[in-house]
Order: structure tokens, then sequence, then C-alpha cells
């Protein structure tokens, strides 16, 4: 007894279940139908038909396999069944190119919004960037900072040499006498009397 509950296998079937390849259908009845638009098909239709008639009208009568009597009925058929044929091969062959341009114009969206979303971002990027540039220092700023720290060394160092020269004048004058030191401040008016006193 079969078990029901497993699937039957492609090896156990009889009768095969693939159908026709629809690219390779579809990529038919698209030929078709382009040459069927085509003056080609036009010419060689219109060329068809005119020695149809010709032949049942002027061959001889036992030549002849559509009558004209009963208005062409064969040629009536075959147009008939040449246009019963036709319509399907094109809507067919309108159908695929309906899903292609679905696809394309999906395809065509899908990359809008891609490209949106990139110019989104670079638009972002490049206002941070603004940002950063904004913050960053610039070459006047740079040098004036320089300028000020430059002026600031040189008063430093300006200052310490004044206090090292002045250091250095106190180290090296000798501390005065007492005597010379009276001595200087007296006028020679002062030296003068104290020397006439002495005399005496």
């Amino acid at each position: 007894m079969r078990d029901l509950d497993k699937p039957l296998g492609t090896r156990g079937r009889r009768i095969s279940l693939r159908g026709p390849n629809p690219d390779a259908f579809g990529q038919w009845t698209e030929g078709i139908a382009r040459f069927m638009g085509t003056p080609q098909f036009l010419l060689w239709m219109s060329l068809f038909c005119v020695l149809w008639l010709g032949w049942n009208t002027w061959a001889p009568e036992d030549w002849r396999f559509d009558s004209a009597a009963l208005g062409f009925t064969a040629l009536t058929l075959m147009l008939s069944l040449q246009a019963s044929y036709a319509a399907p091969l094109l809507l067919l062959a309108q159908n695929r190119q309906d899903d292609r341009d679905r696809v394309s114009l999906r395809e065509d969206r899908d990359r809008a919004e891609r490209n949106l979303a990139d110019t989104e971002y670079l638009t972002r990027e490049i206002a941070g960037l603004r940002l950063a540039v904004q913050d960053t220092a610039t070459r006047d700023f740079v040098r004036s900072e320089l300028r000020s720290v430059v002026e600031d060394l040189t008063d430093d160092l300006r200052d310490s040499l004044l206090q090292e020269l002045r250091q250095q004048q106190r180290d090296t004058v000798p501390e005065p006498d007492p005597a010379t030191d009276t001595l200087a401040r007296l006028t020679d008016e002062e030296i003068a009397e104290r020397a006439g006193k002495r005399d005496h």
C-alpha cells in the first residue's frame, strides 16, 4: 500500500507536467507580432490575396479551388483564421511589453529613490563639513594668536633681561664709604671753611 502522506516523486509520474517555455513562446509571439506590424507583412498579405483572387477568377475552371460565385469562401475562412490567431498573439506580445515596462518603471523608481537617498546623505555630509570648517581655526586667526604669543614672550624676555641687568649692576657697584659719601655731600664752601679751621 502506498504512503499517501508523501508526495509522488517525479520519476513515478508517467505524464510530464512540464509546459512550454514561457520565455521562448513569448519571444516567438513577439516576433510574429512585430512581423505583422511591418510593411513587409502587408505587402506579402496583399500579394497573397491578389494571387488567390486572380487564380480563382481567371484560371481554368478545373484548376480553381475557391469559387468566386460563393464569394471566395475559402479565402474568407483563411483570413478569419489568421485574424483569430493574430489577435491573441498581439495581446500576448502587448502583455509582455507591459510587464517589461512595469519592471523598468519599478527599477527607475528604485534608482530614483537611491539617488534621492544618496543626495540627502551628501547634503547632510556637506552641512556637517561646513559646520566643522566653521569651528576650525582660520589662517588669519592663527596668525593673530601667534602674534599675541610672540608679543607676550617678547615682553617677558624684556622684563627678565632688565631684571638681570639691574641685579648685575647692583652686584658690581661697591658699597659707598661713609667718609667719602659725607665729603661728596659737602659743598666747596664748607670744605674751605673746614680747611681754614684746621690751619688755625
